[in-house]
């Protein structure tokens, strides 16, 4: 009995460590945008606006709100789908959006998602990345993201610059039909 409660222990303590030292990793994509931060805000928290700019995500559903979780259903870069429900970190208007998604438990696979605005030459400069850490990094390569995110930053581009905003009835703007 002492045997198997000190290899349970010797495991435990194993696991507790590969998991305390998971490998990280990450990237980040930029591009400028001729317009101001306050109307790819709009874009970035309208989620039903989403699917029509991002080619990672089919569906998003919530309102990004700190301390709050929405539903996101990404397209993989294998053509596949993922369902995951990552909590809201950060939502500075205008500034910063960012989000914390987990595969199961913490540090098997966690995304740090974000979102930097950043005021330049009349646009904002758009820095789109995502902070990786988890035991599955040792067998996943991320920068298979990375072209998503470049061809999500261009056609956020192209519908921000395009002036298919319009305002609502409320501080919100929506996309115009």
């Amino acid at each position: 009995m002492t045997a198997l409660l000190l290899t349970a222990s010797a495991l435990a303590l194993g696991l507790a460590a590969a998991f305390a030292r998971a490998p990280r990793d990450g990237f980040e994509t930029e591009i400028f945008i001729n317009t101001p931060p306050e109307r790819i805000w709009a874009l970035l928290t309208d989620s039903a606006a989403h699917a029509a700019w991002n080619p990672m995500m089919h569906a998003v559903k919530g309102s990004f709100t700190p301390g709050r979780r929405v539903r996101l259903t990404m397209r993989t870069p294998s053509g596949g789908t993922m369902r995951f429900r990552p909590r809201v970190l950060v939502a500075d208007p205008g500034r910063e959006l960012r989000w914390l998604g987990r595969l199961g438990l913490p540090r098997l696979f966690d995304g740090e998602h974000y979102f930097r605005l950043i005021p330049e030459a009349g646009g904002t400069r758009l820095i789109q990345g995502e902070r990786f850490r988890g035991l599955l990094l040792w067998v996943m390569d991320v920068q298979q993201f990375r072209a998503g995110f470049e061809a999500g930053n261009a056609a956020l581009k192209a519908m921000a610059e395009a002036g298919d905003l319009e305002a609502g009835g409320d501080p919100d703007l929506r996309i115009a039909s």
